[in-house]
């Protein structure tokens, strides 16, 4: 005898199979594509995601002066065009300081924040100088990177790109500071890490 195939119920049981499997498959390549960059402790931006910011945002306004955020024009800018009077907008005004090159000042600008607020708004420098430091360019990033360890002593991506600015600038107590402190806090076996590591290995046996 022919055996009864039950056609709806295996069809059931094919698709949930599939559908169990893709989702683990979305699982590993998530997991993965997070592996490739760590984790900040800075907030997330919606101007760092390339999204255009809402209007009237801090945001909105960082990207208007954005251009001017340089040595000669940040400080006629920024007196013509004040940031919102906001944690969000000191966060943004601090940020431009910062990329001017001006660190006293946008140390003010964060300053002038209530001490609960401070955080967030170095955190919103970070996210704004980080690029800088992704490209390479330690020794311009370093500064801010400096800043934001002032306010987030635990940003260890901070703490990595300071410290290699100290080390390239043969500032090497500051750059061993900093440089094991990033280790304690980072665990991840990457580039980074294995940098950072190099870096101490030299200061240690005074290769340089």
């Amino acid at each position: 005898m022919t055996p009864i195939v039950d056609r709806e119920n295996d069809y059931e049981y094919f698709m949930s199979r599939v559908l169990y499997l893709a989702g683990w498959l979305y699982v590993l390549i998530a997991a993965a594509m997070l592996g490739l960059r760590p984790q900040t402790t800075g907030p997330a931006l919606s101007y760092t995601t390339g999204a255009p910011p809402p209007a009237g945002s801090a945001a909105a306004w960082f990207a208007a002066v954005k251009p001017n955020c340089n040595p000669l024009e940040v400080e006629l800018r920024l007196e013509s065009s004040p940031a919102p009077r906001s944690r969000d907008g000191a966060g943004f005004a601090a940020a431009c300081w910062a990329v001017a090159g001006k660190i006293d000042r946008a140390r003010a600008t964060i300053d002038e924040l209530p001490a609960s607020d401070r955080y967030h708004a170095a955190g919103i420098v970070f996210e704004i100088g980080h690029p800088i430091a992704d490209m390479g360019d330690d020794l311009s990033a370093g500064p801010i990177m400096e800043l934001v360890v002032e306010y987030q002593p635990e940003n260890y991506m901070a703490l990595y790109h300071a410290g290699m600015a100290y080390y390239a600038t043969g500032r090497n107590d500051l750059a061993r500071k900093h440089l094991t402190e990033f280790l304690r806090l980072y665990d991840v076996a990457d580039g980074w890490r294995s940098n950072a590591r190099e870096v101490l290995r030299r200061l240690d046996g005074g290769d340089r």
